[in-house]
């Protein structure tokens, strides 16, 4: 057993606030390696750690981590010491990472190898690191489409997922429509390649949608009911709306709003087969995801700007 500690970041139990500690370098047990963390994203996903959610406490978060391999467990088989890797939410065995496992708000983690993925030269530790969730939740929801080159795809909210959303739906070959609120968003908008902008505070939604043929497929990112609940009417005839979106609140549809075209809603989640897709897709066609870097030790500092939505657009943490 190792005696050497390292620098992490932990929710030292239910309610509490992120707090630095130097606790022991974890040993990679069997069929796990151990990654030294180069960068993890900060997700909102990190809030269920703090209201509760995690199997025990204190639980180290992270679940958008990108490093190195520098050791490995017995059992481990088509990985070494010295590979660029990453870890998202799956963490194999049944885990989750930065919930049920310690996670990548650490100077190191180690991780089942069914849950790692080769990262490619071409893109940054820090850039990397977002997509690996928030950008996989939405390559994976068009991937896994209806949609066709040349439909139009709309996404809704121009955050952190959703401005990589445009990018991917934009360099797929979609007709690319963005929504969300305010006209200071439009240049942002055509900026990431979308081809229409619809400002939802001063324009109908499902009006403008129909407007250009009705969207195939509409990608909600914001997590409102009141933004949520109008796309609904843009959708073509077959359309699919697909939420991308956490929240709890209710989106007030009824049975009549489903009678007239047919319309599919559905949910996306990340998958982990999908992460080397969306990592590959990201380098070969330059999407990358807008970040806000911090070191290790601001971790609470960037957990509290990504919860206030200031972020502009991903915080992500520099961790080596």
């Amino acid at each position: 057993m190792t005696s050497k500690t390292m620098k992490a970041v932990h929710v030292p139990a239910v309610g509490q606030a992120l707090e630095l500690m130097s606790v022991p370098v974890p040993e990679p047990d069997n069929e796990q390696v151990r990654i030294k963390v180069e960068a993890c994203g900060v997700c909102h996903g990190e809030a269920k750690i703090v209201d509760g959610w995690a199997s025990s406490y204190p639980r180290i978060p992270g679940h958008e981590v990108v490093g190195v391999i520098d050791s490995v467990g017995a059992g481990v088989e088509g990985w070494q010491p010295g590979q660029r890797v990453g870890v998202g939410w799956h963490a194999g065995h049944g885990e989750t990472t930065g919930m049920t496992i310690d996670g990548g708000y650490a100077e190191y983690m180690t991780a089942y190898q069914g849950s790692v993925v080769a990262i490619p030269d071409g893109i940054s530790p820090e850039e990397a690191a977002p997509i690996l969730c928030a950008g996989e939740t939405v390559f994976s929801a068009l991937k896994n489409s209806k949609s066709r080159i040349g439909d139009v795809v709309a996404v809704s909210g121009i955050g952190g997922l959703g401005h990589l959303a445009v990018q991917y739906a934009a360099k797929a070959g979609y007709e690319v429509v963005a929504i969300s609120r305010g006209a200071d968003k439009a240049d942002l908008a055509r900026d990431l390649g979308a081809h229409h902008y619809i400002d939802a505070a001063a324009d109908d939604v499902a009006e403008r949608l129909t407007e250009l043929g009705g969207a195939t497929v509409i990608i909600a990112t914001a997590p409102h009911a009141d933004v949520i609940n109008p796309l609904l009417g843009g959708l073509a005839t077959g359309g699919e709306l697909v939420l991308a979106a956490v929240s709890d609140d209710p989106i007030g549809w009824s049975a009549l709003d489903f009678l007239g075209g047919q319309a599919t809603v559905k949910g996306t989640f990340t998958e982990a087969d999908s992460m080397a897709d969306a990592i590959k897709f990201s380098v070969l066609t330059g999407t990358r995801p807008v970040i806000e870097v911090f070191p290790l030790e601001k971790a609470p500092e960037a957990y509290d700007k990504m919860m206030a939505a200031t972020v502009h657009f991903r915080a992500v943490l520099k961790v080596s």
